[in-house]
């Protein structure tokens, strides 16, 4: 079975309907949404109804939550800040009540997916190194955990250190975090939404890197009361 792992959508309806026509076509019918389904970009009413339709799980995200008032956005930068409270005034109430009904994690087997660190995930931690993946994997007792929250397309394994194959078979005798990426504000230098498929029965992990219509989400950004800062991180992935 194959399953497509997406996360950090951030209100991006082209960048995410761009990646769900890709999984159909793939003919892939499970996907895990790690969250932040909104902020940044003007579609969050549209993005979470597509990932209400299209996901088989979908986790909370700290935008998620801060957008229902749930997370402290002091601890936000002036442009997220911002976003949330333009997308607070714009939630419709079928989407509030998606997002409050999400949870920080999904285990399944060994496997665990979640939006942040796997460890004390309401507290949003990120994990960015390698000796913060390994402190991770060595809190917990699974050998897989999918992440999303740094908008960073990255593996780290407890003997290996950092990957930097984007296909790859997973070993019995190690352990991974494997961050997906972002499919709607990618920030590691490539600006193609990003995501990953695992192959349960082979044990592999494909990171899939798309383009989509950027320009139009920037135009998007542009034409609303939301930080440019925002619309132009898009064509650079940063």
């Amino acid at each position: 079975m194959r399953i497509a792992i997406i996360s950090d959508i951030h209100s991006n309806l082209e960048a995410l309907k761009t990646v769900l026509k890709y999984i159909e076509n793939e003919k892939i019918s499970r996907i895990i949404c790690l969250g932040d389904v909104v902020g940044y970009s003007p579609r969050p009413n549209e993005c979470v109804d597509l990932v209400r339709e299209k996901c088989e799980r979908t986790l909370l995200g700290n935008h998620d939550s801060a957008s229902l008032a749930e997370t402290d956005i002091n601890f936000f930068n002036e442009y997220a800040r911002q976003a949330i409270l333009w997308t607070r005034k714009r939630l419709n109430q079928e989407t509030k009540e998606f997002l409050r009904s999400l949870p920080y994690t999904y285990p399944e087997g060994n496997t665990l997916y979640v939006h942040s660190s796997p460890v004390e995930p309401e507290e949003w931690h990120y994990v960015l190194s390698v000796g913060e993946a390994k402190y991770s994997l060595n809190q917990i007792k699974y050998s897989l955990v999918f992440i999303g929250h740094s908008h960073v397309a990255v593996t780290f394994t407890l003997e290996q250190g950092k990957l930097d194959e984007s296909n790859f078979l997973l070993s019995p005798k190690d352990r991974y975090i494997v961050n997906v990426g972002s499919v709607g504000q990618p920030r590691d230098g490539d600006p193609r939404a990003s995501f990953v498929i695992f192959d349960t029965q082979e044990r592999r992990i494909q990171y899939i890197r798309l383009e989509y219509n950027v320009r139009k989400t920037f135009e998007e950004i542009m034409e609303q009361d939301i930080p440019p800062l925002l619309a132009h991180r898009l064509l650079n992935g940063r």
